[in-house]
């Protein structure tokens, strides 16, 4: 083989959350802030499937291995890159030291998915989430632009305590069901209706 990795169709949906990541925190610097909202939704709705799809693949263990590392690295970029470079729009009618709370969440973030990828690691089926999982920040935030576009109104600030909430939530040792079944149904139908409406006022 020429290239080291795998591009399987087993990782090819984590593939296309990156890119849409990419695009996202392009469209933030730009200012681009609906079309990033747009981006960080979709890059969610690849997370959410893209486990299942990997799980229908025939695969070794190298394979299955590479699938763990590189869907961890993904949400690294998706759920805390991503809504960070939002976070330098939706927080600059603040002082500048609200901006330290974008640092916070995304260190937060990082150590939530080491000890995810401890736990993860071990032989046990994981039937629950030990802390809040980074992705739910590709539903609240693009929720909460939604209804700043819907009312025309100014959420700095909310926005902030946001950020600081999932910060502490993803390293709160609290114990969170794993969606199943229907409720992957109920969040992607929720995702296409906040993209909806984001393109329409936005």
């Amino acid at each position: 083989m020429i290239f080291i990795g795998k591009y399987n169709k087993s990782v090819i949906l984590t593939y296309v959350g990156i890119t849409l990541a990419v695009c996202g925190v392009i469209f933030s610097f730009l200012g681009c802030i609906s079309k990033a909202m747009i981006c960080l939704i979709f890059s969610g709705i690849c997370d959410l499937f893209d486990g299942k799809i990997a799980r229908s693949c025939k695969r070794d263990d190298k394979e299955k291995e590479f699938g763990k590392q590189i869907d961890s690295l993904a949400d690294v970029f998706l759920f805390l890159g991503l809504p960070c470079a939002l976070g330098t729009i939706l927080l600059k009618d603040l002082p500048w030291y609200f901006y330290i709370v974008l640092v916070v969440y995304v260190i937060s973030g990082v150590i939530r998915l080491a000890w995810f990828n401890i736990l993860a690691s071990s032989k046990e089926p994981v039937k629950y989430f030990i802390g809040m999982p980074v992705a739910y920040i590709a539903l609240v935030l693009p929720i909460l632009y939604s209804i700043e576009l819907i009312f025309n109104l100014k959420l700095s600030l909310l926005y902030s305590f946001i950020y600081l909430l999932f910060a502490i939530l993803f390293i709160l040792n609290i114990k969170i069901s794993k969606p199943k079944g229907l409720w992957y149904i109920i969040f992607f139908i929720l995702a296409i209706i906040v993209t909806i409406v984001i393109e329409i006022v936005g």
